[in-house]
């Protein structure tokens, strides 16, 4: 197929109005990343992500979305640390299995797209606001009609109670406050 044929099969945001969507577990995710030692980031993911995103391109007071993502599969390519990361010390994954994200309110800020919503991690609910870049235009796929979009932010580990931490001896401490999250969703047309 030619590459003037594909864009035959996206759809320009113009011609949309208000759709929904459900996201696609086996090929979205969450990630992010968080200084070690002072001196590196670590970066790990979270897999499982789900949910509905209705986006309204004419109306963005319109558009939503509510998402999981399954807290027990986090993963730092590190077996020891990832068991840290699911005992009580950081997500205590036996008692709260999920991370969801409602969002509150869809704006544009200058040029860029924003999601403001609440965030509940560790069984603690915070107000996040993050950027969104995309969602990208309907393409038709041998899996229908697909969409996808990133989804950047920056938030503070401890707002949540995720406060473990031990001080280096030269100065500073094992694990960052800040964690940059980057959320990475394919999703598929419902109606």
């Amino acid at each position: 197929m030619k590459l003037g044929a594909l864009g035959l099969l996206a759809v320009p945001a113009t011609l949309l109005g208000q759709s929904t969507y459900a996201i696609d577990p086996a090929h979205s995710s969450a990630q992010f990343s968080v200084r070690h030692l002072m001196v590196s980031n670590v970066k790990g993911t979270f897999t499982g992500l789900k949910g509905t995103v209705v986006f309204d391109h004419n109306n963005l007071t319109a558009s939503k979305v509510d998402a999981t993502a399954d807290a027990t599969t986090v993963n730092t390519q590190e077996i020891k640390r990832d068991a840290h990361l699911k005992s009580p010390d950081f997500f205590d994954v036996e008692k709260f299995p999920a991370i969801n994200f409602t969002s509150k309110q869809f704006f544009r800020d200058g040029a860029k797209l924003r999601v403001k919503g609440d965030l509940t991690m560790h069984g603690v609910t915070k107000e996040v606001v993050f950027d969104v870049e995309g969602p990208t235009p309907e393409m038709k796929t041998p899996m229908g009609v697909r969409v996808g979009a990133t989804v950047t932010g920056t938030v503070n580990r401890r707002d949540w109670g995720l406060n473990w931490n031990r001080a280096i001896e030269t100065g500073g401490v094992v694990v960052g406050d800040e964690v940059k999250v980057t959320i990475e969703i394919e999703a598929s047309k419902k109606s």
